[in-house]
């Protein structure tokens, strides 16, 4: 037989597992939403434990909540943010589309925590915290989950995307200055193109990645603009004055990331066009990333029958029935994680449309795709930057006779016999099977010596 506890919110009993930190809510939504495996992020959860424990200091400041009730709260969240609780916070992002049920197990946890911590302690209290008038003081799903939304968006980009992408760039400005001088014929269209340095090549990615970074930062000031002192529907009612502008500066020193109250509260808490804004930013890094990964396991075709001109690590077996096969498999997952990424702003966009009146319901899923992407995106990018990247080889062999074969080096041919002509040696070469020289000769464009002159293709870059 199961040990239960029996619970109460406004609508009646519930029973509770007894060892359980949540509450009636929180279990009501547990058995009424039952769909899918995706549970809320625990970036989510940490930022909400940011924003309850600067709510609870504001709250104390502004004189609105005791002061033992402010520590016991703020060591429950404490607690929580130490990752001692993670267990307590079983909701699934299938939910109601406020995030209300979310925002009440946090409350409903921190709640019953701080009780047992301030029984613990000896902390002074003149009744129980209790999740809606203690824990949730001043505040209302509605403005906190917009709010935890953003500052978990401004920590996932500056803690996890930003730093991993630029270790990927570290690695590319290295690969440059190793290859420098190298020189290979470049390539548009699939199609042989005029020379290019490898090392210039490798700037062209480093740039994309830098570029990213760039789109990231500017996404991010109006995320730093929060909902919270907004409360049900924009107006602050039951927020003391200056909360709002408090509790951002309080989460600001919590976090060491700037954060400021939206003037607009209204605006706040229905659009959601801000953190579609910043997913776009990180949609076009996940496509920059399918680039760089598309052309490094082009570059590393073969190893005899493709391209050939790169090596990169092989970590592991890439057939089960082919012996010595191996595959780009970093590229592989980058790729996929592009695509998910694709897939995840289609939603975020089509969710961040559907701002009703003075609420958007859609949040849950708008934080889930955000966080899984810019995870996804993160991770994918570390582990092609350490497995992959770090270790690709130029093969200089394969590239010098790669670049000497291109009919496209008769381009610095042009300024001296003109570009229908150049085009006449290229497809007599190209048809006959011959080398350009022997083709401008045979037209009679120039001598062996005038073509040995002017045409030196490591000079073309």
């Amino acid at each position: 037989m199961e040990n239960w506890r029996v619970e109460h919110d406004s609508m009646g009993e519930v029973r509770v597992p007894a060892q359980a930190l949540w509450g009636a809510q929180t279990q009501r939504s547990y058995q009424n939403f039952r769909i899918g495996t995706e549970t809320m992020p625990p970036l989510i959860i940490r930022a909400f434990a940011l924003l309850k424990k600067a709510a609870a200091q504001a709250n104390v400041e502004l004189g609105v909540l005791e002061p033992g009730a402010g520590e016991a709260i703020c060591l429950a969240c404490d607690e929580i943010l130490d990752g001692r609780h993670d267990d307590a916070f079983p909701l699934k992002v299938w939910q109601t589309g406020s995030g209300t049920q979310s925002n009440m197990n946090l409350n409903e946890v921190i709640a019953n925590r701080g009780n047992q911590i301030a029984a613990e302690r000896g902390i002074a209290l003149s009744k129980p915290l209790h999740p809606n008038d203690s824990v949730n003081r001043s505040q209302s799903s509605n403005d906190t989950f917009p709010t935890a939304m953003n500052v978990a968006a401004v920590l996932a980009v500056t803690e996890k995307l930003e730093p991993a992408a630029q270790e990927l760039v570290s690695t590319f400005r290295r690969l440059e200055e190793e290859n420098e001088g190298v020189v290979k014929s470049g390539r548009t269209h699939l199609q042989d193109a005029v020379p290019i340095a490898f090392s210039q090549e490798i700037s062209g990615w480093r740039g994309l990645v830098e570029a990213g970074v760039e789109e990231l930062e500017a996404s991010l000031p109006p995320l730093r603009r929060l909902a919270l002192g907004g409360t049900a529907v924009g107006t602050g009612l039951n927020a003391p004055k200056g909360f709002d502008a408090l509790v951002a500066a309080k989460l600001s020193a919590l976090t060491g990331q700037e954060f400021v109250t939206d003037p607009n509260k209204f605006r706040a808490l229905t659009g959601k066009d801000a953190i579609a804004f910043s997913h776009g930013a990180v949609r076009a890094l996940a496509a920059n990333m399918m680039k760089i990964a598309n052309d490094v396991r082009w570059l590393a075709s073969g190893p005899r029958l493709g391209l050939g001109e790169i090596s990169i690590p092989a970590n592991e077996p890439g057939s089960s029935i082919m012996p010595g096969k191996v595959n780009p498999t970093q590229c592989e997952a980058v790729t996929m994680v592009a695509v998910q990424v694709m897939g995840n702003d289609a939603t975020i966009g089509f969710a961040a449309s559907q701002g009703n009146f003075e609420l958007n319901v859609f949040m849950p899923v708008i934080a889930y795709d955000y966080l899984q992407s810019v995870t996804l995106l993160s991770d994918a990018m570390r582990s092609f930057d350490v497995h992959c990247a770090s270790g690709i080889k130029a093969n200089r062999e394969r590239m010098h006779r790669n670049l000497h074969d291109s009919l496209m080096l008769v381009t610095c041919l042009n300024p001296y016999i003109g570009y229908e002509n150049a085009a006449k040696v290229a497809h007599k070469a190209y048809a006959e099977g011959t080398s350009l020289r022997e083709a401008c000769v045979s037209l009679g464009f120039l001598s062996g010596e005038e073509f040995d002159r002017v045409f030196k293709p490591e000079g073309m870059i």
